[in-house]
C-alpha cells in the first residue's frame, strides 16, 4: 500500500483528495493537514511514502515543508500540487527535492497516476509543464559542470532522457537497448554524480543544459 499524506489549506480540497485516494486499491491516506508545520510534524510522525503538497500554505510554505522533510531521516515523495501555473514555483519545486509538480485542475486520473509514479521514484511534471519553463530559469547556468565529463557517451544519452521523464522502458525502445541495460546506466549515471534519485538528476540536466540539448 502506498501511504499518503494530503497537506491543503482548504478543507473542501483536503477531503476530495483523501476521498478519491483512498479509494484505490493500493493506497491509503494516513493523515491530512492544513499548513506545512502540521504537515511536517505529521509526516514526521505517520512516515507516508507520498505527501501531496500544495506549495501556497499558512505557517510554512509547501517549499519550505518540502525541504524539511526531505532534510530528515525519513524522506517521502513529494508532489507538488497548485493552482498557479507558474514558471518559478516548477523549478523552485523540484530544486526543494520534489519528485513532481502536477496541477489543481488535472483529472482524477491524472491525480492517481501522478501518486503511483513519484511513489516509485520516478519524476513527474504536468502535462502543461514544459522543458521550455525550466530552460528559462536555469538559462544563466549554460554551461555543463565538470561532473558529467565523467559519463560516457552513453550514460550522457541516457540523462538526457531521464531529463525528458521517460521511463527506463521507454529509454530502452528508444535507444535500442535492454531495459535492465537502462537501470544499470542510470545507476552509474547517480552514482558518478552523487545524487539522490531521478528527479536530482532532472535538476541537473536542465542546469547543465544537456535537456535543451534536441540532438540527443
Amino acid at each position: 500500500m502506498i501511504r499518503i499524506v494530503v497537506v491543503d489549506d482548504q478543507a473542501m480540497v483536503r477531503d476530495g483528495f483523501t476521498a478519491l485516494l483512498d479509494r484505490q486499491p493500493d493506497m491509503t491516506v494516513v493523515g491530512a493537514a492544513g499548513d506545512g508545520e502540521h504537515a511536517v510534524v505529521l509526516c514526521r510522525r505517520e512516515r507516508p511514502d507520498v505527501v501531496l503538497m500544495d506549495v501556497r500554505l499558512p505557517v510554512l510554505d509547501g517549499l519550505a515543508a518540502t525541504r524539511l522533510l526531505l532534510d530528515g531521516p525519513h524522506r517521502p515523495r513529494v508532489l507538488i500540487l497548485t493552482t498557479f501555473d507558474l514558471d518559478e514555483y516548477v523549478y523552485e519545486a523540484l530544486r526543494s527535492g520534489a519528485g513532481g509538480f502536477l496541477l489543481k485542475d488535472a483529472r482524477a486520473e491524472e491525480l492517481v497516476n501522478a501518486v503511483r509514479v513519484v511513489a516509485q521514484g520516478h519524476a513527474l511534471l504536468a502535462p502543461q509543464v514544459t522543458a521550455r519553463l525550466i530552460e528559462r530559469f536555469v538559462a544563466q547556468a549554460p554551461t555543463r559542470p565538470r561532473e558529467l565529463a565523467g559519463l560516457t557517451p552513453r550514460e550522457t544519452e541516457v540523462l538526457g532522457q531521464v531529463a525528458r521523464g521517460l521511463s527506463n522502458a521507454e529509454i530502452a525502445e528508444r535507444l535500442s537497448i535492454a531495459e535492465e541495460t537502462v537501470k544499470t546506466h542510470v545507476g552509474r549515471i547517480l552514482a558518478k554524480l552523487g545524487l539522490r534519485d531521478r528527479v536530482q538528476a532532472v535538476v541537473l540536466a536542465y542546469e547543465s543544459g544537456l535537456a535543451g540539448d534536441r540532438r540527443r
